[in-house]
């Protein structure tokens, strides 16, 4: 197994192993709770509203969503591996993807646990909270029952890769009941006659999967019956838990290693955590969550001290009251929850999709796939931003081990004759993908062109946090790659300018789509144009800091310069979206398309632009509204946030705010943003959790090669008092930042790999020089 496959897939080290064969363990005593950004509650959670008030709990590969009373607590077990799906390629008559579970797949849970403690119903006990201490990465819950108090933790240890429920008491209680593990494709859980239990299987694909689970006691008994795990008496109880697949990263071994046993890993895994102490378990969990937590700290202002004593969900629904005051530490909160699920949910295995970890079921919208219009792109904004750059490596190693499959699925299918989207010059080259790829090399749902550039971009843009050669070797053949597919597809088509009146010959996309809007045949769109440019510009830069291929970045230079551009509309004063005037499509469309050159792209800039193309953003933005979907308004508010109107923005930030209630967008009460997809049904899609403290962050500091800009967009409702440390910044910088009274009051600039750029604050304005690992201290 290669360094970096192995890097991919900790799941197969046993568990994560350091030089000397076991987990690195640390020394001195656990830092207490600060508590300072905590989801709380003194409510259970019913199982019937799991994925709306489930707490999430995850160690980037295996996830849980944990809810239910005392008696009877639920733990909907996830692995980021478990999908349904296969490899082979189904086009329909239209010569679109096969977008179902037989054939692009879904991604699916692995198992239930279930947690029961005779005679601790809810309305048998009292004093009852349930919290989430984000800083910490550890679920509470607590109660007390005839005159003994009881504290639950449960935590998803990176460190030792298992899922650990520890429970106490004191007061002369004790614990009896049942730990159930039960499968989610019709398995059969065993026991192998000792105090644990498990099962095994394997998907229609192929996928072998396993889950076992281990229960341990201080006093008290703990036996195996029929598949069960019964403990009597127990004084603490300590649960620990496992699961996985065999899946492989890699198109050589058809995504799937028929050596990786997922039963053997799994009661390896748990039998190693079961030889540590509670205590240590969680040490070592907070200790390892913690290095990435405290990156960022983040202070919006002080809130009241009754609006501290609510509990969350009151507390949301509360500022969003016609007339509340602002409550600037909930907001901080909700940014701190999007970089805790970032932490929780992607490190050293596969991306977050559309519902990250989390699932209640087997049969999610849009399959929990990842959608590569947006959604995808979106979770991943956050970690370069947010001091968590590790985060981001699931995108990398996804995308580098998903293309050479995508480049066989281009090179075999893309111009089948039936694709409204094949290239009309007959030739096809490089890679693309579908509006939805699974994780073995598939698409679904529509083919889509631009995806290729827009996935380039985000790979771009982590370099330009974090400059390092290496990595962008690394990725340098994806970008060419995608370069070659659209030398093979841009045609020429005939253009007058309409200030000379002159005719002249440009390059454009062939037949395309508007995602997802409008004609599905229109040519030369904004968003493929914007994209293309966007490409070719950011692989012309790899070549010459890498010194390779000078010729064939030439090349893309002449295709560059020959693109066509977008124009705002005469008839509406918008930068249009398709090649002409007109608007083909819906004012308050969900989707940014044509705005991409503008955020997250940087060809549009507010400080370089012609102001008439800047207001053509800034009118197709107001078109577009202040209300949607929680994604849709992180986007919006993203962009206002760039265009520095500090008051839209914030709107926006509010809006995602607001409980979600009747099926309708918004917040539950487990923070989860919510879509609604009809008067009875809603959604989860966590890209809005990610994308909302993303646009929090620009309007706290924008940055790009060359400038930081502070403050560009700081609402009235945070502008007394506040600061934020670690911030990312392009260029290779990080920065910490105060402010006072809507004034920068200091800043520190740290080199993480960047040399020079311009800091600037209003009018005031800095250049400054560092070497790497310098950082300077400055008083604007």
């Amino acid at each position: 197994m290669t360094a970096t496959l192995a890097a991919m897939l900790p799941w197969l080290s046993l568990p994560r192993f350091a030089e000397g064969g076991t987990v690195r363990r640390p020394s001195g005593p656990m830092p207490a709770a600060e508590g300072k950004h905590t989801l709380w509650y003194d409510t259970p959670a019913p199982e019937s509203n799991a994925l709306r008030e489930g707490l999430p709990v995850g160690n980037g590969r295996m996830g849980a969503l944990v809810g239910g009373d005392p008696s009877s607590t639920f733990f909907y077990l996830t692995d980021a591996s478990m999908w349904l799906g296969k490899r082979d390629v189904v086009l329909g008559d239209d010569g679109q993807f096969d977008y179902t579970t037989g054939h692009f797949g879904a991604f699916v849970m692995l198992a239930k646990l279930y947690l029961s403690v005779e005679g601790h119903d809810a309305n048998r006990v009292t004093d009852y909270r349930r919290e989430l201490d984000l800083g910490q990465g550890v679920l509470r819950i607590s109660y007390r029952k005839d005159g003994a108090a009881y504290a639950w933790d449960v935590f998803a240890s990176h460190p030792d890769d298992v899922i650990v429920i520890h429970l106490t008491q004191s007061g002369g209680g004790s614990f009896t009941g049942a730990v159930t593990l039960r499968g989610m494709h019709d398995d059969t859980t065993r026991s192998d006659g000792k105090a644990s239990s498990h099962f095994e299987g394997a998907l229609e694909n192929g996928l072998r999967y396993a889950t076992n689970v281990t229960a341990l006691t201080s006093s008290g008994t703990v036996v195996s019956d029929a598949g069960k795990l019964r403990f009597a008496n127990c004084s603490t109880l300590t649960i620990v838990v496992c699961g996985g697949t065999n899946y492989t990263p890699s198109l050589s071994k058809n995504y799937m290693d028929p050596s990786i046993d997922p039963l053997t890993l799994a009661i390896r895994k748990t039998t190693a955590a079961s030889t540590q102490t509670p205590a240590t378990l969680l040490h070592t969990h907070v200790a390892d969550h913690r290095a990435l937590f405290d990156t960022m700290q983040v202070d919006f202002g002080t809130s009241t001290r009754a609006q501290r004593a609510m509990d969350t969900w009151t507390r949301l629904q509360s500022r969003a009251a016609a007339g509340s005051p602002p409550d600037p530490e909930l907001e901080a909160t909700y940014l701190q929850y999007g970089r805790y699920l970032t932490i929780a949910g992607s490190r050293d295995s596969l991306p977050t999709g559309l519902q990250g970890l989390w699932l209640d079921g087997n049969l999610s919208p849009w399959f929990a796939d990842y959608h590569n219009d947006i959604n995808i792109q979106m979770n991943y904004w956050l970690p370069d931003r947010a001091g968590l750059p590790s985060c981001f490596d699931p995108f990398t190693e996804y995308c580098l081990s998903q293309v050479d499959a995508w480049t066989a699925l281009t090179r075999d299918h893309y111009n089948d004759p039936r694709n409204g989207y094949r290239n009309s010059t007959g030739k096809v080259a490089g890679w693309t993908v579908g509006i939805s790829t699974n994780i073995y090399g598939g698409g679904g749902w529509r083919w889509h062109p631009a995806g290729n550039a827009w996935l380039c971009n985000n790979l771009w843009q982590h370099y330009q946090y974090n400059p390092d050669l290496a990595y962008l070797a690394r990725i340098y053949p994806v970008l060419k790659g995608a370069c070659a597919f659209w030398e093979s597809r841009l045609i020429t088509a005939s253009v007058k300018d309409p200030a000379t009146g002159t005719t002249r010959d440009v390059l454009i996309d062939d037949a395309d789509w508007s995602p997802e809007h409008g004609p599905t045949d229109a040519k030369g769109n904004t968003y493929s144009q914007e994209w293309v440019w966007d490409l070719f510009e950011n692989y012309r830069k790899a070549s010459e800091l890498l010194g390779k291929d000078a010729g064939y970045a030439a090349t893309i230079a002449g295709l560059q310069a020959r693109l066509y551009l977008p124009r705002v509309s005469p008839k509406t004063g918008w930068l249009e979206e398709w090649m002409t005037p007109d608007d083909l499509g819906e004012h308050e469309h969900r989707h940014l398309s044509p705005l991409v050159g503008f955020f997250p792209g940087d060809r549009i800039r507010k400080d370089q632009s012609p102001r008439e193309l800047i207001d053509g953003v800034t009118r197709l933005l107001e078109a577009r509204g202040t209300g949607g979907y929680g994604w849709a308004c992180a986007w919006r508010a993203m962009c206002w946030a760039r265009l520095g109107d500090a008051a839209k923005a914030y709107r926006l930030i509010v809006t995602n705010l607001s409980p979600a209630k009747n099926r309708s967008n918004g917040t539950a009460p487990n923070l989860f943003d919510m879509y609604q997809l009809d008067d009875e049904h809603d959604a989860f899609q966590i890209d809005a959790n990610y994308g909302t403290p993303v646009a929090m962050l620009e309007m706290v500091m924008s940055s790009r090669p060359g400038l930081i800009e502070l403050l560009p967009a700081l609402p009235e409702a945070w502008a007394a008092a506040g600061s934020v440390t670690g911030i990312g910044a392009r260029g290779g910088f990080q920065v910490d930042l105060t402010w006072k009274r809507g004034k920068v009051a200091s800043l520190t600039v740290r080199s993480v790999g960047g040399e020079r750029t311009r800091v600037k604050a209003g009018m005031w304005t800095k250049d400054i020089a560092l070497r790497v690992g310098e950082s300077l201290t400055l008083t604007p």
